[in-house]
């Protein structure tokens, strides 16, 4: 039912009560709540009259303020959206730059550690061929110097078996022959 159609009720039942009350005459009612009644359906029916234009303006703007926030809404919705994607999408570029930045340096490493092994290696080999090059002087310095002093007791020896075995002339024979050897040499 519409309000228009509960004015019309209200006034027709207020009618009916004045005919019954007065018998068919027009006369005033003096009865608050029967007079409050007309008087409060004669207010809203002349309220939805003329504030049907004023009252249908007034709610036409509001639902076209309330539409273009939603407008708004969306469209921000939307940007935020896109913004979030091109986000993901610089997150998911920077993720694979560094893993690509990580295995270079793992790569990296890897070469430097090889690089350092192999120095090292060659350093060691270089250390042990010294160290057998200094282990062969060495050795033959004191082979050299073994033979000297053999030589040098040998000679020893045989000079002080010579002088105990040998006799004079037999020392002297030795001594021509030897002059004799070394003026022929000359």
């Amino acid at each position: 039912m519409t309000i228009m159609g509960t004015l019309l009720l209200l006034a027709a039942e207020a009618g009916e009560l004045a005919e019954g009350a007065e018998g068919g005459g027009f006369g005033l009612n003096f009865n608050p709540l029967e007079t409050n009644l007309v008087n409060l359906a004669i207010v809203i029916g002349v309220l939805v009259y003329f504030g049907r234009g004023f009252l249908g303006k007034t709610l036409n703007d509001r639902r076209d303020k309330i539409e273009a926030a939603i407008r708004d809404a969306e469209k921000r919705k939307q940007d935020a959206a896109a913004a979030l994607a091109e986000q993901q999408q610089k997150l998911a570029q920077a993720q694979a730059e560094a893993a690509r930045i990580r295995s270079e340096a793992e790569a990296s490493a890897k070469r430097a550690a090889d690089a350092v092994l192999a120095a090292s290696e060659q350093e060691i080999e270089r250390m042990r061929a010294s160290a057998a090059q200094d282990l062969a002087t060495q050795q033959e310095k004191i082979i050299n110097e073994l033979r000297q002093r053999v030589v040098t007791l040998a000679m020893q020896r045989a000079e002080d078996e010579l002088r105990t075995s040998l006799s004079h002339d037999t020392q002297a024979r030795l001594v021509d022959r030897s002059i004799a050897m070394l003026g022929g040499q000359s």
